[in-house]
């Protein structure tokens, strides 16, 4: 991993020109990221959804790394040491929960009240001298869930807690449809910058093509929206070791969305990004 200052250099001055990231899984460590950090200042960030360093061939490739703290309190990134692992890796910003607003588990993710994540995140994570995004909430339109879900938890916080971001999930059927549920937290969270962690076509019948196509599309409007900040499409592996470790999304999204070829190389998708 490159020094804290090259690394914050890096994020700051590249962040000025993209906003373009890799979301990128714990089971990642052949792959090199450092094959989307081009120098034309697209592909920025990267994250793992953990507070450790990207587990890959080339560390954190150059890129801006973003620590994620998933869960309240998990083995692999103890809440206790969060402070202290910002400190020393010198992120510039945090991600925090991963999907709290699902009532029903997806082994990903573990259900929060929109109560108990305002007190956590007060407790946590408001004191962090770094930009924040409130947890990754997913399209889900259920009751509870969802916006839904983030906009009791913001009145949870009843102005008490400190947040740059608001963090969203997408998996579904077309552009269209993508595009409605961006706008439409822009519209119900007006004035918050947005961070889009997760998002592909839900196992599209055409696979990577369809995938290509849908991405062309959403990188456009993404890369124009003023109020979006960062984007991550899912997901920056290969289809090979998605299949073997990714649980269920190889079935949900397909292998189509991977960023990488089987051989480690940028696939088609991938290649949209850089």
């Amino acid at each position: 991993m490159i020094s804290t200052l090259v690394s914050l250099s890096l994020f700051v001055m590249a962040a000025e020109a993209g906003k373009r990231g890799l979301c990128w899984p714990y089971y990642n460590k052949p792959l090199n990221p450092s094959l989307f950090n081009t120098g034309d200042g697209n592909v920025v960030a990267i994250y793992d959804y953990e507070t450790y360093a990207p587990p890959s061939s080339n560390g954190d490739g150059g890129l801006g790394f973003i620590g994620m703290q998933r869960c309240t309190d998990c083995p692999s990134s103890p809440i206790a040491s969060l402070a202290s692992l910002q400190s020393a890796q010198g992120w510039s910003t945090v991600f925090t929960l991963n999907e709290p607003d699902l009532s029903v588990a997806d082994g990903n993710s573990a259900y929060v009240s929109p109560s108990d994540a305002a007190s956590w995140y007060q407790k946590n994570i408001n004191s962090l001298p770094i930009k924040k995004a409130l947890p990754a909430v997913t399209s889900s339109t259920n009751s509870g869930e969802g916006l839904s879900w983030l906009s009791q938890m913001i009145t949870a916080c009843a102005g008490s807690c400190s947040y740059d971001y608001i963090n969203l999930h997408w998996y579904g059927n077309s552009f269209a449809d993508f595009q409605s549920y961006v706008e439409s937290a822009n519209t119900q969270f007006p004035g918050v910058q947005i961070v889009v962690t997760e998002f592909a076509l839900g196992n599209p019948a055409g696979g990577q093509a369809d995938q290509v196509a849908f991405f062309k599309s959403a990188f456009a409007f993404l890369d124009s929206a003023t109020y979006v900040e960062l984007y991550f499409p899912f997901v920056a592996t290969s289809p090979s070791l998605l299949t073997a470790n990714g649980g269920s999304a190889d079935t949900v999204v397909g292998t189509g969305s991977c960023l990488f070829n089987d051989d480690g190389s940028i696939s088609a998708v991938g290649e949209l990004l850089v």
